[in-house]
């Protein structure tokens, strides 16, 4: 999708929001691929309500503008459960009004029972998450989806890290949202990419500029294509 001027503002807006706020921090970080990275972005730090309601805003705005179609929402465990309600909050205030459902790490074996919690997993399906790293959480809410009967469509993230992923220790040449694309046939929604945070750095050098340089080599030396 080709993000027009109004979506660009939408991006800095989102990426300055996420600093301001914590989430997106600069340093030095180990992520799960074991790289050192500059910048870390760690979603659970939306950690009270004004918060949660400003990212659901900023999703269900970028959700709605991508023309992505969908039925329902899907929120991972345990991040994306409360992502995917607070959006489907905010769709329904915005007239968009659709059901949600998320997954329990372990299957509940009293009660109603299984893996599934909220409305029947069906339809074509819009997962709702933080960041896509390996592209981990993505597969395993696409096995769910599937084995439930319905239809994996799409995914929405906050961050796209434009990072290579890994696979068994190695570094490949293609992004998780690329992958999730291209080998999964599923479309993918951000808020913002690496290269909306290189812009808000450049732009804001006065004060965070030492810190575009390290993330700028950084995206240099795993930026996927």
């Amino acid at each position: 999708m080709v993000k027009d001027g109004s979506q660009d503002a939408l991006a800095q807006e989102f990426v300055g929001f996420a600093v301001e706020a914590g989430v997106l921090r600069f340093g030095e970080f180990k992520t799960k691929a074991g790289r050192l990275s500059p910048y870390f972005f760690n979603a659970g730090l939306f950690d009270d309500g004004a918060k949660l309601g400003r990212l659901a805003r900023f999703y269900a705005q970028r959700i709605l503008a991508s023309g992505i179609e969908f039925d329902m929402l899907f929120g991972p465990a345990y991040k994306g459960i409360p992502l995917a309600a607070t959006v489907a909050v905010e769709l329904a205030r915005l007239g968009r009004n659709v059901p949600f459902a998320y997954n329990r790490k372990e299957a509940k074996d009293h009660g109603e029972g299984g893996t599934l919690v909220g409305a029947p997993v069906q339809g074509k399906v819009l997962i709702v998450d933080d960041v896509m790293s390996a592209g981990t959480a993505a597969r395993e809410s696409i096995a769910l989806i599937q084995a439930a009967g319905a239809t994996p469509h799409a995914v929405a993230i906050a961050l796209d890290r434009q990072e290579k992923a890994t696979e068994n220790g190695q570094d490949v040449p293609w992004s998780a949202v690329q992958y999730v694309r291209e080998r999964l046939g599923m479309q993918v929604c951000t808020i913002a990419k690496l290269e909306d945070l290189l812009a808000y750095l450049g732009a804001n050098g006065a004060e965070l500029g030492t810190h575009h340089a390290k993330v700028l080599a950084y995206r240099d030396r795993y930026g996927a294509g």
